[in-house]
């Protein structure tokens, strides 16, 4: 048997969002999933993520250049270093997103999730669709060792 999970989630409990700006929240929100470690100073995912979250007001699909065009542009507003915006590291965060269930691809072109709001897609696919199932598996392990006893 292998170790490779077949799936994996981390959530995190923070204290509850008072008078935080949107990026703030963004990043909250990606420490909250796991997406971001405390402490990490390449925190280029919030910045992509908001740049979906913007762009799904308008339905838009993007491509990985407009979105690291996007991002730079955040970056910038909010006086951060431009550091992870290498298309690679884009590419990565996007995939990362992707295995997360919060965006899609299609024609090359990401968006979030049906076009969803972050809670729509969190309540359908995180909470109702993986946390449940990871917890069944967890419970098959914990009845197989109660057999081993």
């Amino acid at each position: 048997m292998k170790d490779l999970p077949l799936s994996e989630i981390t959530l995190r409990k923070y204290e509850k969002p008072i008078r935080l700006e949107k990026r703030e929240l963004v990043r909250k929100i990606c420490l909250s999933l796991g997406l971001l470690q405390l402490g990490d100073s390449r925190d280029i995912i919030v910045d992509i993520l908001m740049v979906l979250i913007n762009s799904n007001t308008q339905k838009e699909k993007l491509s990985s250049e407009e979105i690291r065009i996007r991002a730079e542009e955040s970056r910038k507003k909010y006086s951060l270093e431009t550091k992870g915006l290498a298309e690679s590291n884009i590419r990565r965060q996007l995939k990362r997103l992707r295995d997360s269930m919060l965006i899609e691809k299609s024609e090359n072109k990401y968006y979030l999730s049906e076009h969803s709001s972050l809670i729509e897609i969190f309540e359908n696919s995180i909470e109702k669709f993986i946390i449940p199932q990871t917890i069944e598996r967890i419970k098959e392990y914990l009845r197989e060792l109660e057999k081993n006893n």
